[in-house]
C-alpha cells in the first residue's frame, strides 16, 4: 500500500504544458504546480483500498445506499482534510462541498439503478471526496481510496465539482480499477480514459433524463471559463472539436484510427487516443436511439465486467468483446450487435 497512492489527473498534461508555455505568470505558476504534482501520481494505484479514512461513516441498512463524506482541504494538499458534510446531512452552503456531495450521489444512483452496481467496488465502498484541494489547483483525480477536486484558477478552469460528468469520470476510474485494472498506458490506458468518459456522460444523461440524441456528448462543459474559446474539454460526438483557443491550442483528439497519435507523452496518448473509442460509443448509442444507458451503456458495462478483458487490452480486443456482449445480451444478428460492430468499423478499429 502506497502512502501517496494517487493517479493521473482529469486535465491532460499537454494542456497544462500549453498553459506553462503561453500563459500569464500566475497562470504558468498554477499550471506548473499542478503538472509537477501530477508527475507524482501513480498511474495505477491498484484496486480500491480499505484504509480507514478520518471520518466515521454510518453503517448502511440496505445495499445500494450511498455512504458519502466530503472533506475540505482548505487550499492545503493534505488528504482527506476537515470533514465538511457526511451522508444524510443537509447542504452546508459551500458550493464545492455541496456539488461534490450531490454529484457523487447521482453517480452512485446511476450505477446502482442502471447496472445494479453497489458503489465503486460493488460492495458499498464509501464515497469520499475532498474539495478545495491546493491553491488554484487545476485538476481532479482518484487516488485509490477517494476522489479529489481542485478549485481551478478561475481564469481558465472553474472549480471541478461544477461538472457532474467530471466527478463521475473520476469515480469510474475506481470502478475500472476494481473490475478490470486496465493498465494506464497506450491503448489500454486510452480505453481506461474512454470508459471513464463513457460512464461520466451516462451519469449526466441519466441525471438529466436525456436521450442519446438530446445529449450534448460533451465532457467537462462546465469547466472552461467564458475567457476560453471552447465548449468543453472533450467531445465524444466529434473528438477534436471541443476547443480552439489561443492559450490552450486546438483540441488534439483523433476520431479515427487513421489519425491515431503515436507518442510517449501522456502515458502513450491516453487522453488523446481515447477520442476513438469515445466516438465509437457515441455512434453505437446514437444508432440504437433512446436512452444511451439502456443498450449501449449496458453492453459497455458488461464488457468492463467481462473476465476476458485483459489488463493490457487494445482497441481491437475491446471492440470484439463489446460485440460478444451485445450478442449475449441482445442476440446474434440483433440490431444492437450490428450497431456496435458498425460503430467500431466507422472509427477504423475493425475492418469489415
Amino acid at each position: 500500500m502506497h502512502n501517496s497512492t494517487m493517479r493521473h489527473g482529469f486535465i491532460p498534461p499537454y494542456i497544462l504544458s500549453r498553459i506553462i508555455e503561453h500563459g500569464s505568470a500566475p497562470q504558468r505558476e498554477r499550471a506548473l504546480g499542478t503538472l509537477s504534482h501530477i508527475h507524482h501520481l501513480l498511474p495505477n494505484p491498484g484496486p480500491p483500498n480499505r484504509q480507514p479514512i478520518a471520518s466515521v461513516l454510518p453503517e448502511r441498512d440496505l445495499p445500494g445506499e450511498p455512504r458519502r463524506s466530503i472533506h475540505d482541504a482548505g487550499q492545503q494538499m493534505l488528504l482527506p482534510g476537515m470533514l465538511a458534510r457526511i451522508e444524510g446531512q443537509p447542504p452546508v452552503g459551500d458550493a464545492g462541498v455541496d456539488e461534490a456531495y450531490e454529484a457523487l450521489g447521482k453517480a452512485h444512483e446511476c450505477f446502482w439503478q442502471v447496472f445494479g452496481r453497489d458503489s465503486i467496488d460493488n460492495h458499498g465502498f464509501p464515497l469520499i471526496g475532498t474539495v478545495h484541494y491546493g491553491v488554484g489547483y487545476e485538476n481532479a483525480f482518484w487516488n485509490g481510496a477517494q476522489m479529489v477536486f481542485g478549485d481551478g484558477d478561475g481564469e481558465i478552469f472553474n472549480r471541478f465539482t461544477r461538472s457532474l460528468d467530471v466527478v463521475a469520470h473520476e469515480l469510474t476510474h475506481g470502478v475500472i480499477e476494481s473490475e478490470a485494472g486496465l493498465l494506464y498506458f497506450d491503448q489500454s490506458g486510452a480505453l481506461n480514459e474512454s470508459l471513464s468518459d463513457v460512464f461520466g456522460v451516462l451519469v449526466k444523461q441519466f441525471s438529466l433524463k436525456q436521450t442519446a440524441d438530446q445529449a450534448d456528448w460533451l465532457i467537462g462543459a462546465e469547466l472552461l471559463t467564458d475567457k476560453v474559446s471552447g465548449s468543453a474539454l472533450r467531445s465524444m460526438a466529434n473528438p477534436g472539436s471541443a476547443y480552439d483557443d489561443p492559450l490552450l491550442g486546438k483540441d488534439p483528439q483523433p476520431a479515427h484510427m487513421r489519425d491515431f497519435i503515436d507518442t510517449r507523452d501522456d502515458n502513450g496518448g491516453v487522453h488523446l487516443n481515447s477520442g476513438i473509442p469515445n466516438r465509437a460509443f457515441y455512434l453505437a448509442a446514437r444508432a440504437l436511439g433512446g436512452y444511451a444507458w439502456e443498450k449501449a451503456g449496458r453492453i459497455w458495462y458488461d464488457t468492463l465486467c467481462d473476465q476476458r478483458l485483459a489488463k493490457d487490452a487494445d482497441f481491437v480486443a475491446f471492440a470484439g468483446l463489446t460485440i460478444d456482449n451485445a450478442v449475449i445480451r441482445f442476440g446474434a444478428g440483433s440490431s444492437e450487435a450490428q450497431a456496435v460492430r458498425q460503430a467500431w468499423t466507422d472509427v477504423g478499429v475493425l475492418v469489415l
